[in-house]
């Protein structure tokens, strides 16, 4: 079975990135920076998704990132599958932070449950097929809007790209690098959207 044991996000500035991670989140090693300047516009075509238990965690990370630089692109809000919000770091990088919960049980805490990599993709059975080629298994799939694989420290989900843009709150409009390294057992390889993945370094 493919795994995800990190991913690199890459940033102009890592100095100012670690200090915006080190105040807003607590990543561990599942996230990692380096520099890189490949051009880049609008839409990434991905986002990063932290998963925490209930509804005062989430506005804790959505106030801490906030707080330290990043900007509101949906505040956090109850929704038909739970409570979350979305925000963008300084470097661009787009986070939801998201709980199932819908009511508080307990005191803010800053446990992250769970890591998810959401790749935009043009055609997500053609993806699916890819990853499956390749060793990943699928967790949950429902037809060609979205796929989910169990890939063990972080979490890989596939969704087409207006769609995951829309949750998102911004254009799907973008051009140029992905600015982010996915390192798996799997790779290296290039999937059929330019998403680049490496072999992971221990």
């Amino acid at each position: 079975m493919a795994s995800i044991e990190y991913v690199t996000i890459e940033v102009a500035d890592t100095a100012a990135a670690d200090r915006f991670y080190t105040a807003a989140f607590d990543l561990g090693a599942r996230v990692r920076l380096r520099e890189a300047e490949a051009p880049t516009t609008g839409f990434r075509g991905c986002t990063l998704s932290l998963v925490v238990s209930r509804p005062a965690t989430v506005n804790s990370l959505v106030d801490a990132a906030l707080a330290a630089g990043a900007t509101a692109l949906k505040p956090a809000a109850k929704s038909l599958w739970g409570y979350g919000g979305v925000v963008q770091a300084p470097d661009g990088t787009i986070w939801s932070i998201a709980s199932s919960a819908k009511k508080d049980t307990g005191p803010a805490t800053r446990r992250i449950d769970e890591i998810v990599l959401q790749l935009g993709v043009a055609d997500v059975a053609a993806s699916k097929r890819f990853y499956v080629d390749r060793g990943f298994t699928v967790a949950k799939s429902f037809g060609r809007r979205y796929v989910e694989f169990d890939t063990g420290p972080v979490k890989l989900t596939l969704n087409r790209r207006r769609a995951l843009a829309k949750v998102a709150g911004v254009s799907a409009d973008g051009t140029g690098s992905h600015r982010l390294g996915i390192a798996s057992d799997a790779g290296p390889f290039t999937d059929p959207d330019g998403f680049g993945w490496e072999a992971a370094s221990r």
